[in-house]
């Protein structure tokens, strides 16, 4: 973008003769200019809501929510209370669990997370949910998933999305195909970077909540633990960089920053008396 208006300036300050624009269409530069202009501006947050409501329907299309409604109120209730030390308190937080075997856990812009109940059933107490759970808002928080988006449809369609493609509540084709865009990033997943970003954030966003903050490297423990042949495990293993290494980053960032509140609760019996066998 600097280059190509750097380009611009020198063409006003050297005389026209001195270039030959043969059949160079101005005015089609001018809007492309403009187009990737609006690609880069933030979407709104209403924008954000509703693209990652399209999104979370296309994941609950893949999994139903669990049928229980007081694991349901209980994940809602971790996940609400640890946006609440956010700075972004007041987007419409919505934390599920999906009906799938399958170890993993997601989240879409607008604050839609999910965790599956098969990483449901791998945890011990409230802590390690909790840190999984801060893991996932951290990705909204630094909006992972809509500037993966955006590296990926950074022309028309997602300048589109920052203008206008969002205000007919889904009937723009537009809008579909930037759900379905969406969508296709939780099958090849973020950026490494991304992970790490949001593991460090998450540890502090637990203690914050109150939580022991090594919650979420018990939980990495665990499933580093688990044979990787284990087919419930395959998403997670292709769409996230190795437990082995984000283990290893996390006890670089958190010893001994985070060892003072190591002692705060895990809440073992409150969540074996909510999960113990409902899972």
């Amino acid at each position: 973008m600097r280059t190509l208006i750097l380009m611009l300036v020198l063409s006003l300050s050297v005389p026209a003769q001195a270039f030959d624009f043969g059949n160079f269409d101005l005015e089609k530069a001018v809007k492309t200019v403009q187009k990737i202009k609006k690609a880069n501006e933030d979407v709104s947050e209403p924008q954000e809501i509703e693209l990652g409501g399209g999104i979370a329907s296309n994941l609950l299309g893949a999994a139903p929510l669990l049928d229980n409604p007081e694991v349901q109120r209980y994940v809602n209730r971790i996940g609400r209370w640890i946006a609440l030390q956010t700075e972004r308190p007041d987007i419409p937080w919505t934390f599920g669990v999906l009906d799938d075997p399958d170890i993993n856990a997601f989240a879409a812009p607008g604050g839609y997370v999910f965790i599956t109940k098969g990483l449901l059933a791998r945890m011990n107490n409230e802590a390690e949910l909790a840190g999984v759970l801060a893991h996932e808002i951290s990705h909204v928080l630094r909006k992972h998933h809509l500037m993966a988006l955006k590296k990926g449809a950074r022309s028309e369609l997602f300048s589109d999305l920052a203008n206008d493609a969002i205000k007919t509540h889904g009937g723009d084709p537009r809008l579909t195909k930037l759900v379905s865009a969406g969508t296709e990033i939780y099958a090849r997943g973020l950026d490494k970077q991304d992970e790490f970003e949001s593991d460090r954030m998450g540890v502090v966003l637990a203690a914050r909540a109150g939580y022991d903050p090594y919650g979420l490297p018990a939980v990495l423990q665990t499933l580093q633990s688990i044979n990787p042949g284990d087919s419930n495990l395959a998403l997670m293993f292709k769409t996230h960089p190795s437990f082995d290494k984000r283990l290893a980053l996390l006890s670089d960032e958190m010893t001994p920053a985070l060892d003072a509140y190591e002692r705060q609760p895990a809440l073992d019996v409150r969540f074996a008396g909510v999960l113990g066998a409902k899972r």
